[in-house]
């Protein structure tokens, strides 16, 4: 499946010719939410945010992790041959850890933000499942959706993000594959058992918000497991999103990581 993408890059024609960085959101995102990080990092780099299946304006259909690292291996090719740095919040940080334990040779090193390779994410409690079935209006606009939504999604931020996938105006709707996620949920969540000896040689950092659950001491072993070259960073004072809640400290990291290991690639 070839997804939506928004690609950015350098506007100098004499930039250094340095790996290409994909980006992909979290559940309920889009392409454009990690587009403070992706703006940063186009002044070096060709950079690749994707709305992954069911997302944004990209495709829908059945998801699974193995079936959205397809997706963004298919997507990449159809832009470059080249390997490519790859960064993944949440969701997109899961499906990122799979194409690098499945096609490790796509992908130069790997940024994991604020999620581990085991069961974990957003909760079925922040989404209800018969979201689907929400009755529309003839007419919405931005207020109305936020009065649709309240009483069935009362974390404020949860709702924000929802109301962006919704198409508003005349004749509303959900302009993303809500049926097809929800369905697909419990796998989201889960994290599939690979076959002994899967293993990302590469180089791996991964972000942790100081105050998200989604990566514990009791994920260590598995991490290493994996991903026997990674370094793990916390951010302070930032929670889940940890893009958002601190976008300067979240982008340092990142490009200091991203530098380290485009020299590393240029120099060979």
């Amino acid at each position: 499946m070839l997804l939506n993408v928004i690609e950015r890059g350098p506007e100098t024609p004499d930039a250094p010719h340095l790996p290409p960085i994909i980006l992909l959101h979290g559940l309920f995102g889009r392409a454009r939410n990690l587009g403070f990080v992706q703006r940063r990092l186009a002044a070096t780099h060709r950079t690749f945010a994707m709305d992954l299946r069911n997302h944004g304006a990209s495709p829908h259909g059945p998801m699974s992790y193995e079936a959205m690292a397809d997706d963004v291996r298919e997507t990449l090719a159809h832009y470059t041959s080249e390997p490519a740095i790859v960064l993944g919040h949440s969701m997109g940080g899961k499906t990122a850890m799979m194409l690098a334990l499945r096609h490790p040779e796509q992908v130069r090193a790997l940024i994991v933000a604020d999620i581990a390779p085991a069961e974990g994410g957003f909760t079925r409690m922040d989404v209800p499942p018969d979201l689907a079935n929400l009755h529309f209006p003839a007419e919405l606009d931005r207020k109305g959706a936020e009065t649709l939504l309240r009483p069935l999604i009362p974390n404020e931020a949860v709702r924000q993000m929802m109301v962006q996938n919704m198409t508003l105006g005349e004749n509303p709707g959900w302009a993303i594959g809500l049926p097809d996620i929800m369905h697909s949920l419990p796998a989201i969540m889960d994290w599939p058992t690979l076959p002994a000896g899967t293993v990302y040689n590469g180089p791996t950092l991964f972000l942790k918000g100081e105050l998200s659950p989604y990566i514990q001491p009791h994920n260590f072993a598995g991490m290493r497991a994996l991903f026997p070259h990674y370094t793990l960073e916390t951010i302070g004072s930032a929670g889940h999103w940890v893009h958002a809640d601190a976008p300067l400290r979240f982008a340092q990291l990142v490009e200091d990581f991203i530098s380290k290991h485009s020299a590393l690639n240029a120099a060979h």
